[in-house]
């Protein structure tokens, strides 16, 4: 049971960054996949998730209009294209899936990938 999550780096305000999710290690089914992100010293958000069928996608506030989720045609990676970064969107950035979450609440997915670190700089 495994999740990859990968493309985290520095970026300067204003820069791009693709996370990628890698389920091709993940041999359960899911209902949605939501990415996650912790800042230094606070607790983990929600950020986004898309669920699996549909390929419906929700988006908090803080990054609606300059986060994109996606997937590619075989549903194994799962997207996060970032644009417009700001500082505050620094932290860990964490995949997750679950069976029966809508939205990325926390406390609804059973499965984490590792985190990958994304950094903004002003």
């Amino acid at each position: 049971v495994q999740l990859q999550a990968s493309g985290g780096g520095l970026v300067q305000t204003g820069g791009s960054l693709r996370l990628s999710c890698s389920t091709s290690g993940f041999t359960l089914d899911y209902l949605t996949l939501g990415w996650f992100r912790q800042a230094p010293g606070k607790e983990r958000e929600g950020v986004s998730s898309i669920r699996k069928t549909t390929g419906a996608t929700y988006y908090v506030d803080s990054v609606k209009g300059r986060f994109t989720m996606s997937r590619d045609n075989a549903k194994t990676t799962v997207y996060l294209q970032m644009n417009n970064l700001k500082p505050e969107d620094t932290g860990v950035y964490y995949c997750a899936v679950s069976n029966r979450a809508l939205l990325p609440i926390e406390d609804d997915y059973d499965y984490w990938g590792q985190g990958t670190l994304v950094t903004v700089s002003s």
